[in-house]
Order: C-alpha cells, then structure tokens, then sequence
C-alpha cells in the first residue's frame, strides 16, 4: 500500500496594536455581548513598539483546539475566546453555503492551534486583551476566509478590541441594538492624518494589583450616580468634539478633552460604592507635573490619560518630546540608567533651564518611573509573511523558546 502523506497544517501568523481610549470606556449595559454604555475613541499605538503577534494553524490531524499565551498553554474553553472562534467559524461556513468558493469546506471541520506572543511587558499595565483579542480574531479570519466587519466579533473578546481593529483614530460606537449588531468600530482618521503626534508611556512602579476593570465597571454600574450622568450627558458631546479636534489637529482642544475625560473616568471610580482607586501618588505627581509644565510655558503642550491603573499615558507634539522626557527623568529620577529609560523611538538629548525646573517646583520622587515607552499613532492589523517570524512550527506546535 502506498504510504499515506502526512498533511501539513495551514498557517497564518498576523499582529495587531494595542489602543488608548482618549474619551473612555467604563460600563457595559450587556456583559454577555460587552455592549458598552457609552461611545469611546482612541488612538492606535505604532506595533514597532506595543503589538500583538499571533500564529493559527489548522489541520485535520489536530485532536482538538489549543491556546498558548506568552510561552504557556491556556484554558481555550474560556467563554470569550470561545465566542470569537464560534463566531468566525459561523461566518465561514455561512460564506461556503452562500457558495463562496475561497472558503476551503474540508478546514472547516479541522481544529485550531493558537499561539500569542505580547512584545510589550505585562508589567507595563497596558490592555494586553485589547491587541489580543483583535490579533486573535484577525488571524482566524485569515485563515478560515473571513472577510468584511470583523470588530463586532473582536468586540465579543474584549471591548476595547474593536477599537485594535484599525489604525490611526478609531470610535467605537455604543449602538442601540439589542443584538449589538450596531455596536461596532469606525476609522475616524488613519495614522497618517497626525504625524507630528507622539506618545509616552510612563510606566509607574505599580504597588499592588489594582480591581480587575470587569468588576470594577459591574459595581460602576451599579452604584455611581455620576457613571450614568457621564453616559447620558458628557460623553455624547466630547465624541463630537474630540473627532473635531483630530480632524483640525488642534492639539490644545485634543489635549484639554483628553485630560477631562480621564478626570472624569477616575471621579466615576471614586463615585463607586465602594471607592474605586486606580491611581497612586506616582499618578497624581504625573498629573501635577503636566499642568505645571503647561502652565509655566502659557499653552497646552503635554496630555495625560490614564486607564485602570497607575501608568500615564502622555500625548504631545514632536518637537517637545525631548525636552518632557528629560523633565519627567528629573523629577523621577531612574534606578536605571538613560538608555534602559526610554525604550522604543529614540529621543534626543535636551537640556533643562533652572528656571524651567523652578517653575515646575515640585520635590523629586526618585524611583516613581521603571521607564518610558516612545511611540506614536500606528496602523491597524496586518498578516506577516515572513515565515521565520511564525510561532508556530511546520507541524503546528508552538517553536521552542530560546
């Protein structure tokens, strides 16, 4: 008899970045779809910097599906990445009985093989699931034929995923639909529409895990009277005027809403029953710095967001970037030295006046910053073609780590 070939796995790798919500989102009004209560919009980090990078295979041969995460396998029967594989399967088999002929009918039945890698450390509190899951739901769809609006399934991993979806400034729109068919992301403007814009990660020494934001928004929800106020009555308007102030690049109105708006996020944290604190006193120095920076120079030259968590999120102009890194080293000043300081895009050296740093007048709080991120507004999810770069190999397991 002849000798049967052994079949090889179907392979497709992807990355996809990770996102920063500049009018937030907090509070779901379905958990089980993740149909939020409110609209949001961000901006789409550069994946040279913070991305996630994924590899699916199928093939006949697999016994059944399987996730590794970051080097270590994972429960795939989790609900929500039960929800994006069910859902990308449904679309593909629905596009092979409408008699779409690029869906292969055979790899529908095959199992999966998932394997994710972060290239940004978890310390750095950044939504990780956001890339992830948009970086999960991308590849399968690559790999099982699925093409056209993919955010709503990547919505149904993580709600902020929708918005990794794509590149440059993205809105998510809270929709009305009980189905949460409606509840999709947009492309305000693409990466290329601000390139001047820069943004820092200011990643603080976190002293112990905050409330994860699944059940700090489910007790958000049910106890803050100024959550309901900010959905019903602030949010609405700010989405008008924040797409405004990105589309005229007027960096003083993006800065001034963005600053507002995380306020008020963390004023609906503290509003919960009980209090609800994200930020430590690492965040709150960040924030008086930024207003006494802008304040010395008479204009709006640095932003600060911040998410769950600590760690700021500083959104400025090119031209001021040097000039803020070397103020924040100053006022916290690293373990480490310059180099292991700022990862990501280079930054230039600048020098501080005395005048600057007396104007700021603020007592130095040595050890508050591990390091800086540099980064700046980048595009959405893209497959990779290098094969070197899968994490995955030929027979569908994850490579070994060095």
């Amino acid at each position: 008899m002849p000798e049967e070939r052994t079949e090889q796995p179907h392979i497709v790798t992807c990355t996809a970045p990770v996102n920063i919500a500049v009018i937030k989102y907090w509070g779901k009004r379905n958990e089980d779809l993740i149909l939020p209560i409110n609209s949001s919009l961000s901006v789409t980090l550069h994946q040279d910097q913070l991305k996630t990078t994924t590899t699916v295979a199928t093939s006949r041969s697999f016994q059944e599906d399987r996730i590794w995460l970051n080097g270590k396998e994972e429960d795939i029967t989790h609900p929500r990445l039960q929800s994006c594989l069910r859902e990308i399967r449904r679309l593909a088999r629905k596009r092979r009985n409408d008699g779409d002929s690029g869906v292969d009918s055979a790899s529908l039945s095959h199992k999966v093989h998932i394997c994710s890698v972060n290239n940004f450390p978890t310390a750095a509190g950044l939504a990780s699931s956001a890339a992830g899951f948009a970086c999960l739901v991308y590849t399968l769809a690559r790999v099982f034929g699925v093409e056209g609006e993919l955010s709503g399934i990547a919505r149904q991993g993580s709600g902020s995923a929708c918005r990794s979806m794509y590149g440059g400034f993205v809105q998510w729109i809270m929709g009305n639909k009980e189905d949460g068919k409606d509840s999709l992301a947009q492309q305000v403007e693409p990466e290329t529409h601000w390139p001047e814009l820069r943004i820092l990660v200011l990643v603080a020494s976190a002293e112990r895990k905050p409330v994860g934001s699944t059940s700090g928004m489910q007790t958000s929800v049910k106890t803050s009277c100024l959550l309901k106020h900010r959905a019903e009555s602030v949010v609405p308007g700010r989405m008008v005027e924040m797409t405004e102030a990105i589309r005229k690049k007027d960096f003083a109105a993006f800065a001034e809403l963005t600053m507002k708006d995380s306020n008020q996020f963390h004023a609906t944290c503290l509003d919960t029953y009980p209090p609800i604190f994200y930020l430590n006193h690492v965040s709150q120095q960040i924030i008086s710095l930024v207003h006494r920076y802008n304040k010395h120079y008479g204009e709006t030259r640095v932003a600060y967001t911040f998410d769950a968590g600590p760690n700021a999120v500083i959104f400025t102009l090119q031209q001021h970037v040097p000039e803020f890194v070397h103020v924040v080293q100053h006022f916290f000043p690293p373990e480490t030295n310059g180099a292991d300081f700022i990862k990501g895009l280079p930054v230039n050296c600048a020098s501080l006046s005395e005048e600057l740093k007396q104007g700021i007048g603020l007592e130095p709080m040595p050890k508050g910053i591990n390091y800086i991120i540099s980064t700046k507004v980048g595009p959405g999810p893209c497959v990779v073609e290098d094969p070197t770069q899968q994490l995955l190999s030929s027979d569908g397991f994850p490579k070994k780590m060095m």
